[in-house]
């Protein structure tokens, strides 16, 4: 059996809306819906260069249904790029594009395999003696084990298993396909190609079980360099599994503790110092960072007071360090000091933070502040509805916020 290399990618997600980051930023979340496909593209390049003999898509192609056919264009014109190349594809559909999901179709290469749907099946890549099995989600839920029902081994064959699943249970992501990493020990295969969850995940190497994660962070929950793998095959073994990293764009989460900060100059350099090694490790790229000021300080109350022009302020720190560097949330968790010396005089004698405290958790104060709210968007104009800072925070969020403002204006 001759050496060979392929590239295990999966979760493109092509399409994401990134909804959240457009209320934060409309040309921002643009931004970042380009990146996930200039991240695919590059993934295109880097496996040409590397030269592979195949890419495998463990699913999760696209986001859902389009749109419009630009983004089926876009991934049949990457694998068009391969296929000059001499690359095949094997693709497997997971529960973001299963065949009930997405229902538009734009004609793939011919040197684009997919697998069946309605039961596992087995492709064949002959040149190479490889074996690929695997099945393709019919339906968007897929809560039974799929992979009990592979076919074994192709004997003298170098055989892969391709997944769409939760295995081994990650309680961010969804149930799908569930099953064990022994299980799928006991099939006899290589190799397994996994999808589904975004972070990079070794699970087993004898043989290899890989998540290889998505190619681009969608959310904040997906921090961090993203990419997929390429994988060394000599004499019928794996001898290398290596990272590939093709993001285009990058999310960070930080907090900065705020405690010894004199004014609020001094928080906002404090600020640039934890932006710093961010923008570093992003070597250029695109980054939503959403950010956490924290600790007891005298500014509480000043922040609290107006969190809109703060949001400003270190949105203009975070990018005196990168011009790149975007702030998606800004988020307070900063409070008064032990000892505030600058409550009013008639106040000293009360603790206000205590008397307020639990009323966001009142069944009664929930309910009317929920009155509230749909009384006053009710006098709101259609459009003020999409506006950034609108009603569409739920009540607990906007009743801490309150209680923030209240507390902070009171000096307390």
């Amino acid at each position: 059996m001759t050496a060979f290399r392929f590239v295990h990618a999966a979760d493109l997600h092509l399409g994401s809306p990134f909804a959240g980051l457009a209320r934060a930023d409309a040309t921002v979340a643009e931004r970042f819906a380009t990146a996930s496909r200039d991240a695919f593209s590059e993934l295109v390049r880097r496996t040409i260069e590397a030269e592979a003999a195949f890419m495998v898509i463990a699913g999760d192609v696209y986001d859902g249904e389009w749109r419009d056919n630009s983004i089926g264009l876009f991934f049949a014109r990457e694998l068009a790029r391969l296929e000059r190349a001499g690359v095949s594809v094997v693709l497997l559909k997971g529960n973001h594009d299963a065949a009930s999901v997405v229902t538009k179709t734009i004609r793939l290469p011919e040197s684009t395999l997919e697998f069946p749907s309605r039961k596992p099946g087995t492709l064949r890549l002959g040149a190479l003696k490889v074996a690929l099995h695997g099945q393709s989600f019919a339906d968007r839920a897929a809560p039974d084990n799929l992979a009990a029902a592979y076919p074994p081994p192709v004997d003298g064959w170098f055989n892969i298993g391709v997944l769409h699943t939760s295995c081994g249970g990650y309680a961010a992501h969804e149930r799908y396909a569930p099953c064990a990493p022994e299980e799928l020990r006991l099939k006899g295969y290589d190799y397994w190609a996994l999808g589904h969850v975004h972070d990079f995940e070794v699970l087993g190497r004898d043989p290899w079980i890989v998540f290889p994660g998505n190619l681009q962070g969608r959310s904040v929950r997906e921090c961090g360099e993203k990419g997929a793998a390429i994988v060394e095959v000599e004499d019928g073994r794996v001898v290398s599994v290596e990272r590939v990293i093709v993001d285009r764009a990058r999310w960070a989460s930080l907090t900065v503790d705020v405690t010894g900060a004199a004014d609020e100059a001094a928080a906002l350099r404090l600020v640039e110092q934890a932006v710093a090694p961010v923008a570093h490790e992003a070597e250029g790229r695109l980054v939503a960072l959403r950010l956490t000021l924290s600790g007891a300080t005298r500014l509480h109350g000043a922040f609290a007071a107006d969190q809109r022009r703060l949001a400003d302020e270190v949105q203009a720190a975070a990018q005196r360090v990168d011009a790149d560097v975007w702030l998606e949330k800004l988020k307070l968790a900063t409070s008064p000091p032990a000892a505030a010396g600058d409550v009013a005089p008639e106040l000293k004698s009360l603790d206000l933070a205590a008397l307020v405290d639990g009323l966001d958790g009142d069944p009664d104060v929930v309910a009317r502040a929920r009155e509230l709210v749909g009384a006053i968007a009710a006098k709101l104009p259609p459009q003020a509805g999409s506006e950034e800072g609108a009603l569409d925070g739920d009540i607990a969020s906007l009743l801490a916020d309150a209680r923030a403002l209240a507390l902070g204006r009171l000096g307390a």
